[in-house]
């Protein structure tokens, strides 16, 4: 049962990223116009009815009612692999506070006090230099240099 609940889940999982990247691309948009283009064309046919309109009004609601699904389940899992990605970088980079590891699961309160905190650095960074100072070609030359310093054997130390 646990093994058919795991392939059932892999199933969607797998469909919900392929037809996400497909309604996401050209081919489904010029689709979907054709479908409109087509449906007001046969609205002379139909005599304008409440069928006629009934007909566009119901595919799209049962579209958008099933895509709302795919896109969100999507979404989970891109926010999640971003949340890890960024958890990975606070807890590799020295000096980085460990605080903000999972930050996502602080309540809002609480995000409003670090976010308080991080806008009061920006304002003491904007003070200290201009943005050529602080982020210029000679720093990015110094921070590479150092990378390349920090590697042994060709790999670079963690």
């Amino acid at each position: 049962m646990r093994k058919k609940r795991r392939n059932l889940g892999q199933f969607f999982e797998h469909f919900s990223e392929l037809a996400t990247r497909w309604t996401g691309s050209t081919s489904a948009f010029g689709i979907a116009l054709a479908v409109i283009i087509v449906w007001a064309l046969l609205g002379p046919l139909f005599g304008y009815s409440d069928t006629w309109q009934l007909v566009i009004n119901t595919g799209t609601t049962i579209i958008t009612f099933l895509m709302v699904f795919l896109i969100q389940r999507a979404q989970n899992k891109d926010a999640l692999a971003v949340h890890m990605k960024l958890n990975e970088l606070v807890a590799a980079v020295k000096g980085a506070s460990n605080r903000l590891i999972d930050v996502e699961s602080l309540s809002e309160q609480d995000l409003r006090v670090l976010g308080r905190h991080y806008h009061e650095l920006a304002v003491l960074a904007r003070q200290a230099a201009d943005i050529a100072e602080s982020h210029s070609v000679e720093e990015a030359r110094s921070r590479h240099q150092l990378k390349i310093d920090s590697t042994a054997g060709g790999r670079q130390v963690k």
